[in-house]
Formats: structure tokens, C-alpha cells, sequence
């Protein structure tokens, strides 16, 4: 990659313009995340911008007003990318005001810009929010002073090179005083508010390897949600972790002496809600992850503060380029945790001035809702996976959040806050929409079903799979209902309950026999298709099954069969609500 330049109509470079930015040394850096690795990136930026003396502001999109983008000067996105191509959460509302068509083509002339995008080259948009965003800026008149950054989640170093390859292009301890008062500012943030816990049930067989809970959160005002809408929970950690971590760190003496913190370093970013004053118990009881799996800068860092000498050795063997696989064994590929990491570098001593650097953020977790308000008022619905799994390390892997939800018992309280979901539903409740939602993939559907039902629907159609009839059906009870009152259709394939050596069936496969009914529902009927649970093979293949019902029935060569079903996304007539 090499940094462009070009004449101006006075005949100054970009390169001069660039020259004239760096003299003011200031840069911000907005990032829009999902799962926190565009965070992790843009705090890695910072760092290096800070070792040139750059003043950068670390900012999440979706908290950045986005009128004032065009004061700024220099700006670097870090954008991520959702399996189905769409941009962030966090980047929608400056997305939609750049959208805008009342908007001059010199807009942004006196902005430089430099744009990196987080993807999977495994999915077919990779790194899109990132192209669409370079192109939209480019057509308002702001210069791209560098090549557009791609970094590949299929390949371990390529995040991390691109990230100073970037830099390169771009331009060749925190205050603490003790304290008494300790505050939470979730508990003054206006957007969110209290429910209680109702319910908390295993819907999966005692005996079945994998626990999943259906929640019912209570809510003392009235609720205005929309199926697909998400419920934002702030976990916290289990207790016997953090004392064992906080002893682990050294810090068994000072635990609970309150310190303030001062922001007085913009290029670094803090945890949302961070409060002022604070404890090292609080702190990493509900801000910084002491539980996630530390990418290749955590120990970039962490060997400044190592003292032994063999200790020191291996951390340099880990961040060295031909240390790559070595690091991807040791941590990457068995889900070793910082705390387990911190365990065995016993000599590495990190003073508290120096937390937000190597400990990333506790990030608030999304949950589809599984409920709509119409059928269930004040209420919230959840249907949640509960992380547990090995690997080679002896002690299972489990996730923050999920071991925190379920320890809930009726009574407990939880603030939370909605955003809205991806999902929209045809105005005419005739209208067909087909759901395809295996496993927990069923929880936004089960909103749409809801919603439907009480709006008169008698045609929607859920594909539903799972393992076992027997073991991970959830919420078969429901779908018989109304399956046998004609409010729904309801075709399941169970994976696992065929004979040994017989193909598995799968919801693609469903969709396959039923094509004839897939392309009337689709395309005569000009329903919507709605996709829902892991962004793995799943989506691919439905979308396949769809392509294949749509050429045979409808006619069409196989590239107009594509055709079509991208004209149905465009027209939000095929939506995508999937995670990883």
C-alpha cells in the first residue's frame, strides 16, 4: 500500500495538506465494533500514534455526534464487519447522515481520512461497511490519504501488520488520588433502567451437553420494542475469580482502597460507564476483562513488566513474526485467558497506572429479544446459549456474561437498555415471511411469530432445526399450538435422530424439498425471508437453497436466480440477523 497525493486547486499536495495536519498533532480515531476487536485495533493505533507524539481521541461511532465530523481534520475508522455484511450497530447513525442527499460534494474537502476495516475473507462481503464508507467519503469531497486497510480474521498476524502498515503510511499513567465515594454511572445513564428476573428455566434436556435458559425480564414501565431489537446486559464477573485474580496480580493489600481516575490521555479509550472514583475490585469486577483471550499486543506489552529472564525470552519468542504459530498454540487455539496467562508469567508485575492498556474493555453483551411486547407486556423474553466448552487446557472454557445470567434467580435485578435490531416486518400481515432460525436462531423469530399472530398473520412459515426432538426442541409446546390452530407452518429437522450413515437434515434441506412453496412464498407472493443464528455454514446454504428454488420454479438462469435474491435484500426483503 502507498500513500497518495494530488494537486489542489492552488496547487498544494494532499501531501502538503497532510504536512499541515501533522503540525497540529491531533488525530482521531473512531471505531465501530460488535465484538470489541475494532476497539482492540483502535487502542492499538492510539499506542503507536502516541510514541510519535500524536494527540489522538479514541471515540466509539455510536457515540459520536456525527454532525461534528465535519470540523475534524484527520480522522482513521476502524470499522468491523457483521457476517452478513452490514455495517455496525454503532456506525448507523453516521452512516444514515451520510446518506443524506441534500449533502454538497465538497463537504468534507478539508478532511483527511484514512479507513481500515475488520472482516473474514471466509464471507462474501468482506470488510463492506470499510469499502462502502472510503467510497461515500471519497463523493463528499474528503481525501483518502492512504490505501484502505483490510485485516482478515483467517489469518492470525494480518491484523496487527496492517495496523502499522497503516501507520506508516498515515505519517513515516493515569492520575489517580484516593477517594471514599464509589458511584456507578449505569445507575444515572437516562437509557437505561431496571427489570426483574421472572424466570430463569433450562429449556434442553438435564442430560443434554448444552444448557439453554429462557429468560423472562420484568419491567416496571411500559416497553416499545420491535422483533430482532436487542437487550444490551452489562455482566459482571463471578467473585472467587476476581479475589484469585486480584492475589494472582499482587494487589491482595490494596483491593478496595478507592483511587480516582483522570482522563487525561485522549489517545487512550476507557471502558463505557467507567466511574471516577473506583477499586481495583470494582474495576475488574465490572469494566476491564480479566477472562478474555489476550490477542498478540497484550504481550507485546506485558514483556516490558516481566523480570525474569526465561519469562522475558518466551514473551519475545510469542511476539516475534516466526513466534506466530507458537502463540496461536499456546493461546488463540484452547481459549487461554489473561488470568491463566498472568498465572504463569508470575515475574510480570503491571502497575495499576498501566490497567487500560493491557486489559481490554468487560463489553456489554447482546441478546436478541424471543417475546414481543403485544403478546407479552413489560416484558423481555431471552433465549441464551450458555457458554461452556473444553479445549486441551483442563479447566472448561466458559463466557462472562452467560455465567453471569445464569446465576440470576427471581428477584434479582439487572439494568438494561434495548437497541434497535435489524429486522423489519411487511406492513400487510398477509404478506408471507418465511423465518429460518435453527438452535437459538429461534429467539428473534419467536418475536416475529408474536408480532404476527396478534397483528392476524396466518402466514408466516418457521424453519426451525436442532439436534434432537428430544433434548434441544425449544419451545416445541409453542409452535404445535399454533401450528394446529393455522396460525403458523412449522417444519423442524432434527440433525441427529436419523439412522447412523444416513445423511443429516438440515433447515437448507427442509427448504430444498419445499422449493416449489419457497419460490410461491418468495417470489409470486413477494414475501420476506428472514435468516437468523450463527453466522457459519447456515446462511450460505439457505441462501443457496433459496437461489435454487428460484431458478427451477421461476424460470431463470442461475445468474438471474442471484440476481433475484439480491434484489430481495435491497428491497429488505431477505434479512440477515446472525452472529458468531
Amino acid at each position: 500500500m502507498s500513500s497518495g497525493s494530488h494537486k489542489d486547486q492552488n496547487g498544494g499536495t494532499q501531501a502538503d495538506e497532510a504536512q499541515d495536519s501533522s503540525d497540529r498533532r491531533d488525530i482521531l480515531i473512531l471505531f465501530a465494533t460488535e465484538t470489541g476487536t475494532a476497539q482492540e485495533a483502535a487502542d492499538r493505533i492510539a499506542r503507536e500514534c502516541r510514541r510519535g507524539h500524536f494527540q489522538a481521541r479514541v471515540r466509539n461511532m455510536g457515540t459520536y455526534p456525527p454532525e461534528e465530523l465535519v470540523s475534524e481534520h484527520l480522522v482513521l475508522f476502524v470499522v468491523s464487519t457483521t457476517g452478513s455484511g452490514t455495517e455496525p450497530r454503532a456506525m448507523t447513525p453516521l452512516w444514515n447522515l451520510l446518506l443524506r442527499s441534500d449533502l454538497p460534494d465538497d463537504l468534507f474537502e478539508d478532511l483527511d481520512f484514512g479507513i481500515f476495516g475488520l472482516g473474514d475473507s471466509a464471507y462474501e462481503k468482506f470488510c463492506w461497511p470499510a469499502k462502502k464508507l472510503s467510497r461515500r467519503l471519497t463523493n463528499l469531497g474528503a481525501h483518502e490519504i492512504c490505501d484502505r486497510g483490510e485485516g482478515d480474521d483467517q489469518h492470525q498476524l494480518s491484523i496487527d501488520e496492517q495496523l502499522l502498515d497503516i501507520l506508516l503510511q498515515l505519517y513515516p499513567p493515569l492520575t489517580v488520588s484516593p477517594e471514599t465515594k464509589i458511584s456507578d454511572p449505569l445507575d444515572a445513564d437516562p437509557c437505561y433502567w431496571d427489570v426483574t428476573v421472572q424466570c430463569n428455566r433450562r429449556i434442553t434436556a438435564d442430560d443434554w451437553f448444552q444448557d439453554v435458559r429462557h429468560f423472562e425480564l420484568l419491567s416496571d414501565q411500559d416497553l416499545d420494542y420491535q422483533p430482532g431489537d436487542v437487550v444490551v446486559i452489562h455482566p459482571t464477573a463471578l467473585d472467587s475469580e476476581v479475589d484469585n485474580f486480584l492475589v494472582t496480580m499482587g494487589w491482595a493489600n490494596t483491593t478496595d482502597e478507592p483511587f480516582t481516575i483522570t482522563h487525561t490521555m485522549q489517545d487512550q479509550s476507557l471502558p463505557e460507564h467507567t466511574p471516577e472514583v473506583t477499586t481495583l475490585r470494582v474495576l475488574f469486577t465490572r469494566y476491564l476483562d480479566f477472562n478474555a483471550v489476550p490477542r498478540r499486543c497484550f504481550f507485546e506489552l506485558l514483556r516490558h513488566f516481566a523480570t525474569d529472564a526465561l519469562e522475558r525470552e518466551k514473551l519475545d519468542d510469542f511476539v516475534s513474526n516466526e513466534g506466530a504459530d507458537e502463540l496461536y498454540e499456546y493461546c488463540q487455539r484452547v481459549k487461554r485467558t489473561i488470568r491463566e496467562v498472568v498465572a504463569e508469567f508470575r515475574s510480570a508485575r503491571i502497575p495499576r497506572d498501566y490497567v487500560f492498556d493491557l486489559f481490554p474493555p468487560l463489553r456489554p453483551r447482546q441478546f436478541s429479544i424471543a417475546s414481543s411486547p403485544k403478546r407479552h407486556p413489560r416484558e423481555i423474553h431471552l433465549c441464551v446459549a450458555i457458554v461452556k466448552y473444553r479445549t486441551k487446557l483442563k479447566i472448561p472454557r466458559t463466557g462472562v456474561c452467560t455465567s453471569f445470567l445464569v446465576a440470576l434467580q427471581a428477584g434479582d435485578k439487572l439494568r438494561i437498555t434495548i437497541q434497535k435490531g435489524l429486522i423489519s416486518l411487511p406492513k400487510d400481515p398477509t404478506t408471507p415471511v418465511i423465518c429460518v432460525g435453527p438452535g437459538t436462531g429461534v429467539a428473534p423469530m419467536r418475536a416475529v411469530i408474536e408480532e404476527r399472530i396478534h397483528a392476524g398473520s396466518k402466514s408466516t412459515i418457521l424453519y426451525f432445526g436442532c439436534r434432537s426432538a428430544l433434548k434441544d426442541h425449544h419451545y416445541y409446546a409453542e409452535w404445535r399450538e399454533y401450528a394446529d390452530a393455522g396460525k403458523i407452518t412449522y417444519r423442524v429437522a432434527f440433525s441427529r435422530d436419523g439412522p447412523e450413515g444416513v445423511k443429516r437434515t438440515y433447515v437448507q434441506d427442509l427448504l430444498r424439498q419445499d422449493k416449489e412453496s419457497v419460490w410461491e412464498l418468495l417470489g409470486k407472493q413477494q414475501g420476506t425471508l428472514i435468516i437468523s443464528g450463527s453466522s457459519n455454514k447456515m446462511p450460505a446454504a439457505v441462501r443457496e437453497a433459496v437461489r435454487d428454488a428460484v431458478e427451477e420454479f421461476g424460470n431463470m438462469a442461475k445468474q438471474d436466480a442471484i440476481n433475484f435474491v439480491s434484489l430481495m435484500e435491497r428491497e429488505g426483503r431477505l434479512i440477515e440477523e446472525c452472529w458468531s
